[in-house]
């Protein structure tokens, strides 16, 4: 069984700093905000954006598909009373050129062996779509 260990200090009335073995997250904890780091809900949202992004990197090699780049695009909704997150919507845009039936094996992969978006699956819809990246539009002269 794996662990996981973060800890986490108030550095001010405006923001805390987490902290996990040589790394470190300014956190907004100020109440009204702060522009320049990820409150609760966007680092909840960033979790499970980097948990599909590492299943990607997990699984590429053992399916050997090839690609580019990656990126995820979060949606989530809360309710105000009680507070809580109702709903997770994403885009996982994978530029490749592999087929669109690999696209969705790829996808298939990343969303059973995830252990964030999984344990967040349980709890609230989580729904998303994988697409391909489009390519660069280009300019005509």
């Amino acid at each position: 069984m794996l662990e996981y260990r973060v800890e986490a200090r108030r550095v001010d009335a405006h923001g805390s700093l987490a902290t996990t073995k040589e790394a470190q997250i300014l956190l907004d904890t100020d109440v009204k905000g702060r522009p320049d780091a990820f409150n609760p809900a966007e680092l909840f949202l960033a979790s499970i954006a980097a948990c599909m992004i590492k299943g990607v990197e997990r699984v590429t090699p053992l399916l050997a598909f090839e690609l580019r780049g990656v990126e995820v695009r979060l949606h989530g909704e809360r309710q105000d009373s009680p507070p809580k997150m109702v709903s997770i919507d994403y885009e996982l845009i994978v530029d490749t050129d592999e087929s669109d039936h690999r696209l969705e094996l790829l996808h298939t992969n990343v969303r059973k062996y995830g252990t964030i978006s999984n344990t967040v699956a349980t709890a609230l819809p989580l729904t998303g779509r994988i697409v391909r990246k489009s390519a660069a539009p280009t300019s005509e002269t």
